[in-house]
């Protein structure tokens, strides 16, 4: 199999507020379009899914229920991506990572959204990675790196230009509260699973088109490299 590259998509990006960004779906597409890498895609629901989830809570629905709803966020936005990608994406959306699998024999560029209940969108897409064989997993979130801290709320919070894996493990571990729509650095489980699998991971502001090209190129880019 080719070498492919993941990326985890924060749906945040992809529809923030709320409201699709059109405009960054092309730019993005547009991108991986004229890459010459292939490229698993794994979209997460964004702040749709976190308001879901919640109103699903207070509707009375339990944790699985919660995270049945917040997973159709995350698909409507893979929809997103796939149609912006039509003619070079492999049409269909999947939530079977073996499917995505066999469908990357024959189109360079899949597109998933969630999976079950209790799982993130970041474990899909390290487990992605290790059904493609992939070498790069880059997350794309609002945040430009990792960091000890939350940088919107600490001012002192420090940046990390690299990490090992351990280190992430331990990072994510403070964070990682298993509920739908919560937000951590990355998914303890997706720690755990890259580093299982040696897969480097890249952490960028994936607003940021130009640092995208830089990870997906190899060369040095602002975010957080984890290897």
């Amino acid at each position: 199999m080719a070498d492919w590259i993941v990326l985890s998509l924060g749906g945040g990006i992809v529809n923030p507020e709320g409201t699709p960004d059109s405009e960054f779906v092309k730019k993005l597409a547009k991108l991986l379009a004229e890459s010459r890498a292939n490229f698993g895609i794994v979209v997460g629901g964004g702040r749709g899914a976190r308001l879901y989830a919640q109103a699903a809570r207070e509707l009375g629905a339990n944790e699985f229920e919660a995270d049945e709803i917040a997973i159709v966020s995350t698909r409507q936005n893979a929809m997103l991506i796939a149609a912006a990608l039509a003619g070079t994406a492999c049409p269909n959306v999947f939530s079977d990572f073996r499917r995505a699998r066999d469908a990357a024999g024959k189109y360079r560029i899949v597109v998933m959204g969630g999976t079950i209940p209790g799982i993130t969108t970041d474990t899909d897409a390290a487990l992605l990675a290790e059904a493609l064989h992939a070498k790069k997993l880059i997350n794309m979130s609002n945040v430009d790196a990792i960091y000890d801290s939350d940088p919107k709320e600490d001012r002192n919070a420090k940046k990390y230009a690299t990490m090992k894996y351990d280190e992430l493990i331990a990072l994510a571990a403070r964070g990682d509260a298993r509920k739908a729509g919560t937000n951590f650095v990355f998914d303890l489980v997706a720690c755990k699973l890259i580093a299982r699998s040696g897969i480097e991971g890249h952490f960028i502001d994936g607003r940021k088109l130009e640092e995208l090209k830089k990870a997906i190129k190899g060369k040095q880019h602002s975010g957080t490299v984890v290897k």
